[in-house]
């Protein structure tokens, strides 16, 4: 007689798995609220069955954000004051931003060529041409928001606790940093107990930030089902090409990370992608990278075992920093423009677009749109009409969804890179 097989030999029923969960939520409530969209108005009962939907995901990706700054200070502190040596910390640092430098040049020399190659042959319908151009409208912020200065002073904060109350994350991240590499030079004892009262208090934020993510599947399918019913079929229109050439452009590189770990070794392919999975369909659902990295810490924290100089530091500074997007959408959307009004893209023009991606794409002002309304000055300098930047903003629902999936997925790859090798569970 054969013996039964053990709990710890058993095959494990992968719907147990949370990354298998949350993504079934995400692509059901999609299908759902497209299927809804089809319906010029929805009922009476729809409409509120779908405020309801609405007011439950808002509340669950809200507690989801309510743990990011808690999260963020003490694992900071942490990594860089909690080492041996802070000069490794430095040098973690150092190797993270030439991986984030590299990815975004990478990305935008092969989005410019790409898009280049695909909207060569593309031409636009004259009545849909008309209509999108009608509709192009932009509230380009007063004053100098978009600047250099106004970006440059906004990191350093008049008051810290204010900057963390507003989710500003870039300047609560330097201040952290700040203090962290005081912390790591004052005298041991007085060290040792900030230390422990910050691992106390991460431990408790990632315990709490557990227990949210437990209800990541009802949260992902209410936001995914309202996303749904919004986008309904938007992709078949006269934008279709524009989504989809950006789109692909996307996917390319998210799918080129898994690429870089399967080549490198540097953890196990299979727990890599178990690790993102929770994080990218958060991001997905969220459209926000930023919302996503509880769940990328505690995927890096408990699937990868990486150390803390990566969940503690690497992480928190690629979800401020880092938007490998910017890279790609800024080509296809300045492309996209030139075939919209007639006005061809020369490659001295394309050129400063790629640049533009790579270089502001480390400082996107702390408002509604601003990555994408950073282009607004670089459109001004080539001779592309700003009110462009306003139908982006309008098309940008669909293809958000993508850009926070390259995001979550190149933040984890950087901290992966940054890492010593992790040996498989």
């Amino acid at each position: 007689m054969t013996a039964a097989p053990s709990a710890a030999t058993a095959p494990r029923n992968p719907l147990r798995s949370q990354g298998v969960q949350v993504s079934l939520a995400l692509a059901l409530g999609l299908t759902i609220g497209m299927l809804l969209s089809r319906e010029p108005a929805p009922t009476g009962a729809a409409a509120t069955l779908l405020g309801a939907l609405d007011t439950i995901g808002t509340a669950w990706i809200n507690a989801v954000r309510m743990t990011v700054i808690p999260l963020v200070v003490p694992l900071l502190i942490v990594g860089v004051a909690g080492g041996d040596d802070a000069r490794a910390t430095g040098t973690v640092g150092v190797r993270a931003f030439a991986w984030m430098l590299g990815m975004l040049i990478a990305c935008a020399i092969f989005s410019a060529v790409a898009a280049k190659l695909w909207f060569a042959g593309f031409t636009v319908d004259p009545e849909a041409t008309a209509r999108l151009r009608a509709s192009a409208h932009i509230d380009i912020p007063a004053g100098d928001a978009l600047s250099a200065r106004t970006w440059f002073l906004s990191l350093i904060p008049l008051n810290p606790i204010k900057a963390a109350a507003d989710g500003t994350l870039l300047p609560v991240v330097l201040f952290t940093l700040l203090y962290a590499f005081a912390l790591a030079r004052v005298a041991d004892g007085a060290r040792q107990a900030q230390l422990a009262f910050f691992r106390g208090m991460a431990d408790t934020m990632l315990t709490v930030v557990r227990w949210i993510l437990a209800l990541a599947g009802i949260g992902i399918f209410c936001l995914a089902l309202v996303l749904g019913q919004k986008l309904g079929t938007a992709a078949l229109g006269a934008i279709g090409f524009y989504f989809l050439v950006l789109i692909t452009l996307l996917v390319v590189p998210t799918i080129a990370c898994y690429g870089v770990i399967a080549i490198t070794r540097r953890v196990p392919l299979g727990q890599f992608a178990r690790a993102l999975l929770p994080a990218q369909a958060v991001g997905v659902g969220s459209r926000s990278s930023l919302a996503s990295l509880p769940a990328m810490v505690k995927g890096a924290t408990d699937v990868l075992r990486l150390p803390p100089t990566a969940t503690g530091f690497v992480l928190p500074l690629c979800a401020s920093v880092f938007k490998l997007n910017s890279g790609i959408y800024w080509a296809v959307g300045a492309f996209f423009t030139s075939k919209l009004y007639g006005l061809p893209l020369t490659d001295g023009q394309l050129a400063i677009v790629a640049l533009a991606g790579v270089v502001l794409s480390f400082s996107t002002p702390g408002i509604p749109s601003g990555g994408q309304l950073l282009q607004v000055p670089v459109y001004t300098a080539i001779g592309l009409p700003v009110e462009a930047v306003g139908i982006m903003i309008a098309l940008d629902t669909l293809p958000d969804m993508f850009k926070t999936l390259l995001n979550v997925t190149s933040d984890v790859t950087v901290a992966v890179m940054t890492s010593p090798r992790v040996e498989p569970a």
